[in-house]
């Protein structure tokens, strides 16, 4: 995809109704599209508006899957030390909300730049 408010919408809504049609619970569908919320949103603001993306959700023996990889391997993520409770945050939340939803969650170099693979646990997987 190439990132935009349009393609955004587009993506959220089709990550919780694919993980619905594949059997995932309803609780696990929401946690990934925050998941792919968070992920998109951090390579936009990293990369810049447009930035081709390559997305994956899908379900798996272990939960959901979420991979989103864009083009430049030297911008990592990094936690701003936000707590997820602060009420004056603004932003500075989101790895901490990766570490919530999807524990364990990695950065790996890809053939188009990085990729972060998370994996949003599921009570009934396949």
């Amino acid at each position: 995809m190439s990132a935009s408010a349009d393609a955004f919408r587009l993506l959220r809504g089709l990550t919780v109704k694919v993980l619905a049609d594949y059997g995932a619970d309803s609780e696990a569908a929401e946690a990934a599209q925050l998941v792919v919320s968070e992920l998109v949103g951090n390579s936009v603001r990293a990369c810049g508006d447009h930035v081709p993306l390559v997305v994956e959700v899908y379900v798996a023996v272990f939960g959901i899957a979420v991979n989103v990889h864009d083009p430049d391997p030297r911008l990592l993520p990094r936690s701003r030390g936000v707590a997820l409770h602060d009420p004056e945050a603004e932003s500075g939340r989101g790895l901490r909300l990766l570490d919530l939803l999807a524990p364990g969650w990695q950065v790996c170099r890809s053939p188009i730049g990085k990729q972060i693979r998370c994996r949003v646990p599921m009570e009934c997987a396949l």
